[in-house]
């Protein structure tokens, strides 16, 4: 490791958190739940919104994947560069108040471009809305709580898709799926001006302990875009974590993007039972994964680096075998039971990588270093991920039209392996000092 990574093992007892600090991570977290919730909101409306604006599953898989990441992922840097020189609060709310508006103009929209269009606005909005949040939670937490807290934060997905799956879903089927889109925005917009008026921007590095020969400046100094940029790729542990957790995210994203249709179209599952059984599963199911994982970082990472490599690869390897049955499974309640297992194990390497990037780089590079952690990972499993896996159905659909997502789900299981071996490398690297 380079000698900017001063809190990894710090041998001090961690600082017990605040309210405040609780009320940050809370709100937070349901920020992070809405930016979630607003992104899925499509993949689980895919049937409805198919049946409406006749779309194949290819172009479902580009909007949710390609076209949404190439926004979300080149603008989540330049806007990490400036929340590192900024107020990172109000980053995130002006960000916040803009993807939820235009998933207000995704709900509005009557024809395909359109619908495309609203997308991309998302996904600039919500590139502004993770790293800063890491960056924050990482000044209110002191180093030894900051797994647990991070893990916390990392709920927001599963909760986003759960509550999307519920009341998306519900809203759909009374009324129609533009109004689930038009309301969710709404919601979205007032968190935005909450964030704003209730929350303060902590002091950058102030629960940190500083390297014994680090001067006082070098915590205050502003980070150059370049040198973080360099600092990243140059670094083994950080480069090869990205691209473990990219490999991760294609199957993640492929699935999470996909699931509801599959379970809707090939599984016999009314739009009711989904609202309810699946997204009890994904809330319950994926909530635990991320903070058991969280949990064992704090446990493990202290006596070894190379925790925050073993926990996800152990997670993938318990994962595979429930997704291959629940692929399988005749029926949808048997394939919900497989399921448990790839929503729990799936999702071990969230928290881990997101805790060893924002403690291994120095405070002043935190919300760009967790930007480019986002932008590989995005870019190879939220841009390819569904963006494969629609185009794979779309292709076994001519000669296999009753199951073609089901067998272009079967060939996500070789990614999986990448992935674990990926983790492995890395967990090598970590013993070795990062290099």
């Amino acid at each position: 490791m380079t000698d900017a990574t001063p809190t990894l093992n710090s041998p001090a007892a961690p600082k017990p958190p605040d309210g405040r600090a609780w009320y940050v991570l809370g709100a937070l977290c349901f920020v992070y739940v809405l930016n979630f919730l607003d992104r899925q909101l499509l993949s689980i409306l895919a049937k409805p919104i198919q049946d409406d604006l006749g779309v194949t599953d290819g172009q479902l898989g580009l909007i949710s994947g390609l076209y949404f990441a190439l926004f979300y992922c080149t603008i989540s840097i330049p806007v990490a560069w400036l929340a590192d020189r900024a107020n990172r609060v109000k980053v995130l709310s002006i960000a916040c108040a803009l993807w939820s508006a235009a998933t207000v103009a995704c709900g509005m929209a009557s024809t395909y471009p359109q619908l495309v269009m609203a997308r991309m606005a998302v996904g600039v909005g919500e590139a502004g809305g993770v790293p800063p949040s890491y960056a924050i939670i990482t000044d209110y937490f002191a180093p030894g709580r900051r797994g647990t807290a991070l893990g916390l934060f990392n709920l927001g997905p599963p909760l986003g898709q759960a509550l999307g799956v519920a009341f998306g879903a519900s809203i759909a089927a009374a009324y129609s799926w533009r109004s689930a889109f038009v309301v969710l925005g709404v919601v979205g917009v007032v968190a935005a001006v909450i964030v704003w008026l209730t929350i303060k921007e902590p002091k950058r590095g102030g629960l940190d302990l500083p390297a014994p020969d680090a001067a006082p400046a070098a915590v205050e100094a502003k980070a150059g875009f370049g040198e973080t940029v360099l600092m990243f790729f140059r670094r083994k542990d950080l480069l090869l974590l990205s691209l473990a957790c990219g490999a991760t995210q294609f199957v993640t994203y492929a699935v999470m993007n996909f699931t509801v249709l599959f379970l809707m179209r090939e599984k016999g599952m009314a739009l009711g039972e989904v609202a309810l059984y699946y997204a009890l599963l994904i809330g319950i199911g994926v909530s635990l994964g991320m903070y058991a994982s969280g949990r064992l970082i704090d446990r493990f990472g202290a006596r070894s680096k190379r925790a925050y490599a073993v926990i996800p690869a152990v997670g993938l390897v318990c994962a595979m075998p429930f997704f291959a049955g629940f692929v399988w499974a005749p029926g949808w309640e048997l394939a919900l039971l497989f399921l448990i297992g790839p929503t729990f194990f799936n999702y071990f390497y969230l928290s881990p990588a997101v805790a060893l990037v924002q403690e291994a780089v120095r405070p002043n590079q935190r919300v760009m270093s967790g930007a480019l952690l986002l932008l590989v990972m995005n870019l190879i499993g939220l841009g390819f991920g569904p963006t494969y896996l629609g185009l794979a159905s779309d292709y076994f659909r001519a000669t296999n039209p009753d199951n073609s997502l089901q067998l272009a789900f079967y060939t996500l299981i070789p990614f999986y392996l990448i992935a674990i071996a990926l983790f492995m490398v890395l967990a090598r690297v970590l013993k070795n000092g990062g290099r």
